[in-house]
């Protein structure tokens, strides 16, 4: 997967918005105001690209026991946070799976009347 991947596909979700919270490096994706990914733009750069993704706790041991890639969010919580280095042992297709479970945890975190109106967002 290349960065152009990644950002495309992220910000095709409804209610997908970027920023740059942190500092000038750090691409941050949001749904309603919360955030579902981020990743260092100079690790891409490097060719050593890695993702940070909100996930269910109980998948999140799993998938960190099932893959060498897949390890505790680095610089969040390790709970819910899994860091997935990219083009490594984790397929393109899981990345997009695991990209869409953490965007589907943080909208359904949201007030029903934002995801509503998140929903009724014409893409």
């Amino acid at each position: 997967m290349n960065l152009e991947t990644y950002y495309e596909y992220c910000l095709s979700k409804k209610g997908v918005t970027e920023h740059f919270p942190f500092d000038d490096d750090t691409l941050v994706f949001k749904v309603g105001g919360k955030m579902f990914a981020l990743s260092s733009l100079q690790q891409w750069e490097k060719g050593e690209p890695a993702v940070n993704l909100k996930c269910d706790p109980e998948r999140a041991v799993e998938l960190r026991a099932d893959y060498q890639e897949i390890q505790p969010g680095f610089h969040m919580s390790k709970i819910h946070w899994n860091t997935i280095a990219v083009n490594k042992g984790v397929s393109d297709v899981l990345i997009k799976q695991l990209v869409d479970h953490s965007y589907e945890l943080v909208f359904k975190s949201l007030t029903r009347k934002l995801q509503n109106e998140i929903q009724e967002l014409q893409n």
